[in-house]
């Protein structure tokens, strides 16, 4: 895959180490990403403009990483009929709680998948965007199979 396929976006810079799982996954995959810096409350023009864009470029997947209130992931959903995957990030006293809230409860018309708050939830992130290629890509499902085997190998070689 050559052009972009999957943006990874993220409301500030402080969220990049999170994201880069998400980054590096898809790497692992062969699938081309883009990582984006774009805040839904300080730059909501470029933000949107980008969403709306994407499609056009050949994109297909939005993953989008934020904390506290976690607007990214809606905005995106709001400005694009792509799939979203939200990532809350654990950047408030509340340890991600307020990030993982704001980004389930959408209102009806603008899904957004959202998955575990910080890396585990980044990593899932581009496996769900992986699974969603697979749909159209014949050569992700073989790679989709092979890492679930990888995993299921890792336990059953477990020794205690």
């Amino acid at each position: 895959m050559s052009q972009v396929t999957v943006a990874i976006m993220m409301g500030s810079k402080s969220d990049a180490d999170i994201m880069r799982e998400a980054a590096n996954m898809l790497e692992e995959f062969g699938v081309s990403c883009e990582m984006r810096v774009l805040s839904a409350h300080r730059t909501p023009r470029e933000c949107a403009e980008y969403a709306e864009k994407f499609r056009k470029n050949g994109g297909k997947v939005f993953i989008c990483g934020a904390g506290v209130s976690a607007a990214l992931s809606g905005v995106v959903a709001a400005h694009t009929t792509l799939p979203v995957i939200g990532v809350p990030i654990d950047a408030s006293p509340l340890g991600g709680m307020d990030a993982l809230l704001s980004t389930v409860q959408m209102p009806p018309g603008v899904p957004v998948g959202a998955v575990a708050i910080g890396k585990s939830g980044a990593k899932n992130a581009a496996l769900l965007a992986v699974r969603i290629l697979s749909l159209s890509d014949e050569s992700l499902v073989g790679k989709l199979e092979q890492f679930r085997d990888n995993n299921k190998k890792k336990i059953l070689d477990t020794k205690l």
